[in-house]
């Protein structure tokens, strides 16, 4: 037996990148997913390659109707809702000197905006049936205090923050809500910003030499996704071959 047979999970963030790996892993061992970003094609795309009852769903986290809209679809459809795992998310690559309001903004309504939204409407699901299962994709950034992206390490920190206080808030409902903090991880958005060329600055630190990749971060969220990480909750789980020990 599959360990999410019979549950739905929505997994945001899921058209590419370390998204796409967990929407792939639950659905795998037998979760219907519910996969949803902003991003159209790739949904599609993604929901169609895991096949079974897996579907799409475009999702803006960070407009509070589109939020709504993905909680009613998926109890339309399953009438139930399990697992939450909040991957989306902005990686910017902004030094201090230009950083505006208006960037800062715009990576804080995704990056912690949307794991609230995300948050409220799936504990109002998940309170009445007293089962559920969270888990915020932070970084660790928060940690190292990485430089140009000061936006996105504040709204992860935020991240980290609030899942601890969820957690105590909604423990006696049953529900874990947990943080995975991945290190710089090898993905199309990282491909595609300069954080690339971190890669060998942060191979030395590490203590597991080598690049991560969205493959690496899974296990550690199906595991906290699943009804053996009972007695886990409010924890922050760094997953980076040993580059921050906390």
């Amino acid at each position: 037996m599959n360990r999410f047979d019979g549950q739905t999970a929505i997994v945001t963030g899921a058209a590419r990148g370390i998204g796409r790996a967990i929407a792939e892993r639950l659905a795998a061992e037998g979760a219907t997913v519910a996969v949803a970003d902003i991003n159209a094609g790739g949904i599609e795309e993604v929901a169609g390659a895991i096949g079974g009852a897996s579907f799409a769903v475009l999702t803006d986290v960070a407009e509070s109707d589109s939020v709504a809209a993905l909680h009613s679809t998926v109890m339309e459809k399953t009438g139930r809702l399990d697992v939450l795992v909040n991957a989306a998310a902005i990686v910017p690559f902004v030094p201090w000197d230009e950083l505006t309001f208006e960037e800062w903004r715009r990576v804080m309504r995704v990056n912690l905006d949307g794991v609230y939204l995300m948050c409220r409407a799936a504990s109002d699901i998940m309170r009445p049936e007293q089962y559920g299962r969270i888990v915020n994709i932070a970084s660790n950034s928060i940690f190292a205090g990485t430089p140009n992206m000061t936006h996105y390490v504040a709204a992860k920190g935020g991240v980290l923050t609030f899942t601890r206080s969820l957690a105590t808030e909604i423990g006696g409902d049953k529900i874990t809500v947990n943080a995975v903090c991945p290190g710089l991880t090898d993905t199309e958005g990282v491909q595609e910003s300069p954080h690339k060329d971190a890669f060998d600055f942060v191979d030395m630190l590490q203590a597991i030499k080598g690049t991560g990749t969205p493959a690496d971060i899974v296990p550690a969220v199906a595991f906290l996704a699943s009804e053996e990480a009972h007695w886990i909750t409010g924890q922050a789980l760094a997953v980076d071959a040993g580059m921050i020990r906390h």
